[in-house]
């Protein structure tokens, strides 16, 4: 599991293309093809973005997708490998549900929310897709999902009690 199709730069943040998607513009002397690129980025230790780029080359979008992944990076809370608490994202028709899992379950996840799971940093994980499975929108339900997430500190914080 050394590596699963990522590219790092030099901060540690490592970026894997979700998907490339083709729309073609119907003109007079034919067809215009544009291309656009969903790419997750994330550092493996809680910050994780997903980003979206357009181009009329693939190179290109999947660079803008990467540039928007990454000015989009949001915090998220983990306990160890896995997430503090069961949680449910959704983002259009799609919407998925996360469930910590012991050490050693490893991430139990589809081709499109897994890549999120893994560049977030988490290691151990059961996934129930539901609705859609439309892949932009299931990558941004995973991901609505692991921003609400609270840890025991932060409740007992936004409260002001102790649990």
């Amino acid at each position: 599991m050394a590596d699963r199709g990522f590219d790092s730069d030099e901060r540690g943040i490592e970026s894997s293309t979700l998907g490339v998607f083709r729309s073609a513009k119907v003109v007079k002397g034919g067809k215009n093809f544009a291309f656009e690129a969903l790419v997750a980025a994330g550092d493996k230790q809680g910050n994780i973005g997903i980003g979206y780029g357009k181009a009329k080359e693939v190179p290109a979008a999947v660079e803008k997708a990467t540039k928007d992944a990454r000015r989009r990076m949001v915090k998220v809370s983990l306990t160890g490998g896995t997430i503090p608490h069961e949680v449910k994202g959704q983002f259009g028709a799609s919407s998925i549900m996360l469930v910590p899992a012991r050490p050693g379950t490893g991430i139990k996840a589809g081709r499109y929310v897994r890549p999120v799971l893994e560049l977030a940093g988490i290691k151990d994980i059961l996934t129930k897709a539901y609705g859609s499975s439309n892949k932009k929108n299931l990558s941004k339900a995973a991901l609505a999902a692991l921003v609400s997430l609270r840890t025991k500190q932060e409740i007992e914080e936004q409260r002001g009690v102790s649990l």
